[in-house]
């Protein structure tokens, strides 16, 4: 009888231990996960910005239509990419990066743009776009420090022991972090 009762109280311990550590393991993975929703958000208000931002300096700079043209474009090909942050893989998170980094460039060209267009860039239109676009730029990289550091939470709470073990039985597994772009150690050559 006092065997059993040990026992009973030895696997009572065990299943609340997992129980607790499954539902920690789900809380951190939900943290992540919004995370990745909140930079998706950023770059969508960024996304929804540059219409604006391309109509008010195509007023001034008519002949610039290629640099438009690339911010038009690099603005689709971000806005037909979708991440789900529940499933999603290393290659996706790299692809939907890459995109973004174009754009991101892209935009910094039409940016410059303005430097040769004094009314431009008086244009009380294009200020503020410029001022949203540049707080829009701002918010991308804290959304992408905060699901850096949720990841970091998480992955760490699934490759610890004991956490290990339940994490492998239920499936879960690590999450990629954003990396900086390729060359974003080295300062941007501005040209006009």
């Amino acid at each position: 009888m006092k065997k059993t009762t040990i026992l009973i109280i030895v696997l009572a311990v065990i299943a609340l231990w997992a129980i607790k550590a499954y539902n920690g393991m789900v809380a951190i993975q939900e943290q992540a996960t919004n995370a990745l929703a909140n930079v998706q958000s950023a770059y969508q208000r960024r996304a929804d910005l540059i219409p604006n931002l391309v109509e008010t300096v195509k007023g001034y700079a008519t002949h610039e239509e290629k640099t438009l043209t690339e911010v038009v474009e690099a603005r689709s090909k971000v806005s037909q990419m979708t991440i789900d942050p529940s499933n999603c893989t290393p290659e996706q998170l790299a692809e939907y990066q890459k995109a973004q980094g174009e754009l991101g460039q892209a935009l910094g060209r039409l940016i410059a743009i303005s430097e040769s267009y004094p009314d431009l860039k008086a244009n009380e239109n294009f200020i503020n776009l410029q001022e949203q676009l540049e707080g829009t730029e701002n918010r991308i990289n804290e959304a992408r420090n905060k699901f850096n550091s949720a990841v970091t939470e998480y992955n760490r709470q699934i490759r610890s022991f004991p956490n290990n073990l339940l994490a492998g039985i239920f499936g879960f597994q690590t999450m990629e972090k954003f990396a900086a772009d390729e060359g974003a150690q080295n300062a941007p050559k501005v040209q006009f």
